[in-house]
């Protein structure tokens, strides 16, 4: 549904607003579900043109603070289907990027965005920034049929998750896989197998996923990114990710496979 493509020659189409990881809610009409996506109107020159959708543009209104009616992203995708993810997840990243680039990180000058391509351009000193991507991996540790899956002190009460982590200058995202587990569980890992990526705007994470299997169980948890990790058996399991997530679809893989 989602055409990666900057309608930059349009002058009118759909369009999101968006400000710091909320987006408004369009006008409801007649039996039509909440989306965020506004109805077809003129474009401004503050819109960004942003994609296509089902063939029609779409541009992005960052604005300063969201309205008392606009709702969180992860909402959001929690909320509608999962072929929305694509729309919410381009929408979202690119408005976090605008708000946090207006101005050149080289000589302190403003910047211009500019609408045939993701960029803001210093006329200054003639830097230009792209959006920033900042690669993390995803792993699913098991050992068998049992998934170590561990807790954040920013998670809800009682959910539990895979291990994640940045990837580091310099470094694979395999090394990473095996640091970040060893780091914050004290767990070796080997056997180590991609599954696939997924855009995680939460501001502009690009998580690669991975299974691995444990060759040591004896969990030490870091105390500080980690609060608490266990082993689980698909027979009984703490609250889980989102089903949006790739954490979850790590999860549903590994036990469809144990069925």
């Amino acid at each position: 549904m989602l055409r990666r493509e900057i309608p930059h020659d349009a002058r009118e189409g759909r369009v999101v607003y968006v400000s710091r990881s909320h987006l408004a809610p369009a006008p409801l009409t007649g039996d039509q579900a909440l989306t965020p996506l506004q109805p077809f109107q003129p474009w401004t020159e503050q819109m960004q043109p942003l994609c296509y959708w089902d063939d029609e543009p779409v541009a992005l209104l960052i604005e300063k603070e969201p309205g008392d009616d606009w709702v969180d992203g992860r909402q959001w995708m929690a909320e509608l289907p999962a072929s929305w993810f694509s729309l919410l997840s381009t929408a979202l990243q690119v408005g976090a990027w605008f708000e946090n680039h207006r101005f050149c990180g080289r000589c302190g000058a403003q910047a211009t965005k500019l609408a045939a391509e993701f960029a803001m351009h210093c006329y200054a000193c003639g830097h230009r920034n792209y959006p920033r991507i900042s690669p993390c991996i995803i792993t699913l540790v098991t050992s068998g049929e049992a998934m170590l899956l561990a807790r954040s002190p920013r998670f809800a009460p009682g959910r539990y998750s895979t291990l994640a982590g940045f990837i580091e200058p310099g470094e694979s995202a395999e090394e990473a896989v095996h640091r970040e587990v060893f780091e914050e569980v004290g767990v070796h890992v080997d056997q180590l197998r991609y599954y696939q990526s997924q855009a995680w705007p939460f501001p502009h994470s690009l998580m690669f996923g991975f299974f691995a299997e444990a060759t040591t169980r004896r969990i030490k948890i870091d105390g500080v990114e980690i609060s608490d990790a266990a082993w689980f058996s698909p027979r009984q399991l703490p609250s889980l990710p989102p089903p949006y997530s790739i954490s979850r679809e790590l999860i549903e893989t590994h036990l469809a496979r144990w069925r």
